[in-house]
């Protein structure tokens, strides 16, 4: 499947390593050397050597790989948490985000170079023009207070359903 590339985005090629650069900023990836990547016009396309299932396989990533890089240069990626909780907040202090949730203690967050946050309420976005990177920095701010299982208290992704297990059910009379 062939992957666009939108004005205002250059693809550089060099072998296995490939560079995406454009209005916000710039990424470069060395990928597998037995996928054949090619830019004609405003075209990118990866073809594999053979059927093999490795080959296969290589294809498919390579091609997701550079897609992800395209759309991050040209719109970039987000992810949204949600705090729940009574008390529970966070908040921006310079490029930190101080957490607040139920600990003794409050918990700093600095973002890696390329990754913006802010807050909104008690939603948290995280933004950047690495997908992996929102996704694993997204992943580590939930992780400081997974939802719980009983109430639901928590970081979790918007729009993420957490399943409430019952509470105790009590004694039973008469036995």
């Amino acid at each position: 499947m062939p992957i666009p590339v939108p004005p205002g985005v250059k693809v550089d090629i060099d072998g296995a390593k490939v560079t995406v650069s454009g209005p916000r900023g710039e990424l470069s990836r060395t990928l597998s050397p037995e996928m054949k990547i090619q830019l004609e016009g405003d075209i990118l396309t990866v073809t594999r050597p053979s059927e093999s299932k490795e080959h296969r396989s290589q294809h498919g990533l390579t091609r997701t790989l550079l897609a992800n890089m395209v759309e991050g240069i040209s719109k970039g990626f987000e992810k949204t948490l949600e705090i729940v909780g009574v008390g529970y907040r966070a908040e921006k202090s310079g490029e930190k985000l101080v957490f607040r949730i139920g600990y003794s203690h409050s918990v700093e967050v600095d973002p890696p170079p390329g990754i913006t946050l802010a807050v909104e309420g008690n939603r948290i976005k995280v933004g950047g023009i690495n997908k992996e990177m929102v996704g694993q920095q997204a992943a580590e701010i939930k992780a400081i207070r997974k939802p719980d299982a009983y109430k639901g208290k928590g970081i979790r992704y918007a729009g993420e359903k957490v399943r409430l297990k019952p509470g105790k059910a009590g004694k039973v009379v008469g036995r």
